[in-house]
């Protein structure tokens, strides 16, 4: 067995293992990171939504569709 090289995302978060935060200040944090995640993935739809020049009548059609 090998050591896996950990990410620059996962050595930053170790380092705030030696910080004590108390319990809403981990919930805030816990949110902050929900935040940036859930951002890139509004940018990334966005592009895709640009790209493909799709549009809310697409959605609608889509979400009206009977999937079996």
């Amino acid at each position: 067995m090998y050591a896996q090289k950990l990410s620059n995302v996962q050595l930053e978060i170790l380092k705030l293992y030696s910080t004590d935060l108390s319990f809403s200040e981990l919930l805030e944090f816990k949110q902050e990171l929900a935040n940036f995640f859930a951002k890139k993935a509004i940018q990334e739809a966005d592009r895709i939504w640009e790209k493909e020049s799709l549009t809310n009548n697409c959605m609608d059609t889509w979400l009206n569709e009977e999937n079996f």
